[in-house]
């Protein structure tokens, strides 16, 4: 799927992984963020996929001066999904190297969101499943529905929006 453009600046992309790290484990008060999605995905009953959406902020056309100052000192602007990918558990390892991966395989991003899709009968979801979850996600983040999904900068703290 790299390189595979849907609509505009979007494309999804199926990036192999740099090491197989195990999920495997108990939540721990100082894990990651990520590293408590991928222990929490582990733990689940059902095959999981991860979903992630990357998006990058843009300051729309018609700002104003005070939104102008805000985006150019790193706050404020619009979301817009330049990239997409889903995984399973094994493919994931650390954050940075998911961050190393998308920036080899996609355009710069400023933003993460993460969601986790289960699969049914000890089956993972079907391919039209993730992509059906994936095409909704992107839609949720153009449209600033993105409440239910884990949001993350580059540097992997979380991002509050408000």
């Amino acid at each position: 799927m790299l390189g595979r453009r849907v609509r505009r600046r979007l494309i999804c992309i199926n990036i192999g992984s740099e090491g197989s790290g195990d999920a495997r484990g108990m939540l721990s008060p100082s894990s990651s963020l990520f590293d408590q999605l991928l222990q929490a995905a582990a733990a689940q009953p059902e095959p999981q996929r991860l979903l992630f959406v990357f998006a990058e902020a843009e300051l729309p056309g018609d700002a104003d001066a005070a939104q102008r100052a805000r985006f150019e000192a790193g706050q404020g602007g619009a979301l817009t999904p330049v990239a997409c990918v889903e995984k399973s558990l094994p493919e994931l390892s650390t954050y940075a190297a998911l961050v190393a991966e998308s920036r080899r395989a996609s355009l710069p991003w400023r933003v993460m969101f993460a969601a986790g899709l289960s699969g049914a009968n000890g089956q993972p979801p079907s391919a039209e499943r993730i992509e059906s979850a994936l095409q909704a996600m992107v839609e949720g983040v153009r449209s600033g529905a993105f409440g239910g999904y884990l949001a993350l900068d580059i540097e992997g703290r979380p991002v509050r929006f408000g």
